[in-house]
């Protein structure tokens, strides 16, 4: 036996993502089409050089494709539009920030799984 111990908890499943995928915004479409939003809106702030930002990607992706009609998913790439990480004070990336009626409702930072990203989002619908 090596140093690698198996672990017993069950590991999230990755789906296949058919459908929605998440909107691209820009800094200048971002209150109109985010803070203008009728539905809850979650932003992945995201860069093509952050290795957790991939990884959470595909989470992002099923939630836009589950989610479809009933919340906005987007993303903003954060080297692009730093105006609007300075608005929000968003220190690292991959930060997930949720609204609803064009106001904060909650964020999560950091690398995280599915489950997670979207209990935060299911509460926006009540």
């Amino acid at each position: 036996m090596g140093f690698f111990k198996r672990s017993s908890e069950p590991k999230e499943q990755s789906v296949a993502v058919e459908g929605a995928q998440p909107t691209h915004v820009t800094g200048e479409e971002f209150d109109s089409v985010i803070l203008g939003s009728q539905l809850p809106a979650v932003v992945d702030f995201w860069a093509a050089w952050c290795g957790p930002c991939r990884a959470i990607a595909p989470a992002v992706s099923q939630l836009a494709a589950e989610y479809e009609g009933r919340a906005l998913v987007a993303k903003l790439d954060a080297d692009a539009y730093p105006q609007i990480l300075s608005r929000y004070g968003i220190l690292g990336i991959p930060t997930l920030i949720y609204f609803k009626g064009g106001k904060e409702a909650g964020r999560v930072v950091g690398l995280t799984g599915y489950a997670t990203i979207k209990s935060k989002l299911e509460k926006l619908l009540d």
